[in-house]
């Protein structure tokens, strides 16, 4: 049984990295083993992502508790919540265990039953579901410690990728591909991006359930996913280019969300106008050309390979 299941795993990670799926035509895992000459991604790089992530979400706890509270504060931002709903055991049961949004029927044989009206039972459940929202305080401290993550990210990766030459011409994310080394730089910045993204993951199930779960979810996930894909294939120069401008619109958003917690609402204008400029800008113009740079890029990277072969 041993045997079999060990066979049945082999064959499960031979499927899952496969080398016509992950690699160019030609080129095999071997081939991108690391040498005395020359260090390439390797897929268990990642691992060290796990650990680090839990370290990333203590150091949020931390910052968010001694840094950003205090700011918040600072700010006059109340730790208040919402008005809490008066203790009732019945009408607990009932949000907890059924629905937090009775229909009529329900909220008149509650009022039967409680001798309430019935808007004062609706008030009693808007008041609950109210309760379950994260205070302003709570949402401050949050956008702070993303504002601080994004902002320290992707001002390494500026000052990083500026010194390389695929920022100023994009076709070197190509040139020698795969064959391109791995930098002590580039190992940094993708362990730290998949770090931060698995920690966001992790969080989203110890704090406060909102109504873009899902959303988020997916998001964090697709994002996690693209992040390993491009480095174990060594895609990682293109992987910088798009991780940078991400982390860029996300430090404008997050600021624009602690002004508006803030109550600073010229300022939150301000820094979401030029959010959506550059959200636009990056997510759909860089597109557009990103797209023509891969067809052709796409063409350089098969005669390159093709010349390799008939080299060897």
């Amino acid at each position: 049984v041993t045997v079999s299941a060990a066979g049945e795993m082999a064959g499960i990670l031979a499927w899952f990295w496969n080398e016509r799926f992950w690699l160019p035509h030609n080129v095999t895992w071997a081939d991108l083993k690391n040498t005395d000459e020359a260090t390439f991604p390797q897929a268990e790089d990642l691992y060290l992502a796990c650990p680090l992530a839990f370290c990333i979400f203590m150091i949020r706890l931390v910052f968010e508790r001694f840094i950003a509270r205090p700011c918040a504060m600072g700010l006059k931002i109340q730790a208040n919540g919402p008005q809490k709903a008066q203790p009732n055991a019945i009408l607990e049961k009932v949000f907890t265990a059924i629905t937090k949004h009775p229909d009529e029927k329900r909220l008149e044989g509650l009022s039967k039953q409680l001798d309430w009206d019935v808007r004062t039972i609706q008030r009693w459940f808007r008041q609950r579901r109210n309760q379950e929202k994260p205070s302003t305080l709570a949402r401050f401290c949050e956008s702070m410690w993303r504002f601080t993550f994004y902002l320290y990210i992707f001002t390494y990766g500026v000052r990083f990728l500026k010194k390389t030459p695929w920022l100023w011409n994009t076709k070197e994310c190509w040139y020698n591909y795969p064959y391109q080394p791995l930098t002590v730089d580039i190992h940094y910045y993708y362990i730290l991006e998949l770090s931060f993204y698995l920690s966001l993951l992790f969080s989203q199930f110890t704090d406060i359930r909102r109504k873009d779960f899902l959303i988020m979810f997916l998001h964090h996930v697709a994002t996690i996913s693209l992040i390993i894909f491009s480095y174990v294939n060594n895609m990682a120069r293109v992987g910088t280019l798009v991780m940078c401008l991400h982390d860029a619109a996300d430090v404008l958003i997050e600021a624009a969300k602690m002004a508006n917690y803030a109550k600073c609402q010229i300022l939150c204008n301000l820094l979401f106008a030029m959010f959506a400029i550059l959200f636009i800008s990056s997510r759909l113009g860089i597109s557009v050309a990103v797209f023509s740079f891969f067809i052709h890029s796409g063409f350089a990277v098969c005669r390159q390979i093709s010349v390799n072969f008939v080299a060897k």
